[in-house]
């Protein structure tokens, strides 16, 4: 696919993955014509290295990571950056406390669509209080 196509289907800018390729965290193939194609898989991994952007973590640790996400591996350490596991620490203890509140609100949201459906079922009318 183009990398318009990309861009599309992943909701990153055609900019950012040209930059994410730049930092050699994709990879795309080049045509006899020279445009690039990106192959399907792409999609996903991208996906989670926006997640991974967002979260905070810098492209030059991400490249460290996307061996992990990609299928489970043996993972070697080799030349740690200073400070990158308290770093990794603080990023998984706030996804991990961000994911329970989520849990939390979606527990909460499908409580409430079960009694809107009890009161639809009963022929009430629900009023929110």
């Amino acid at each position: 696919m183009r990398i318009g196509e990309l861009a599309k289907k992943t909701g990153v800018p055609a900019r950012m993955l040209r930059y994410y390729e730049e930092q050699d965290l994709i990879s795309p193939r080049r045509l006899e014509n020279g445009y690039r194609t990106y192959d399907d898989y792409l999609v996903d991994r991208v996906k989670k290295i926006r997640g991974l952007v967002d979260s905070g973590i810098p492209t030059r640790i991400i490249s460290s990571i996307l061996p992990c996400l990609d299928q489970p591996q043996t993972i070697v350490v080799k030349n740690a950056e200073p400070g990158l596991r308290e770093l990794l620490v603080t990023e998984r203890d706030r996804m991990t406390e961000k994911i329970d509140f989520l849990i939390h609100n979606r527990d909460s949201i499908t409580r409430y669509i079960e009694a809107i459906d009890v009161a639809a079922s009963q022929g009430q009318s629900l009023k929110a209080g």
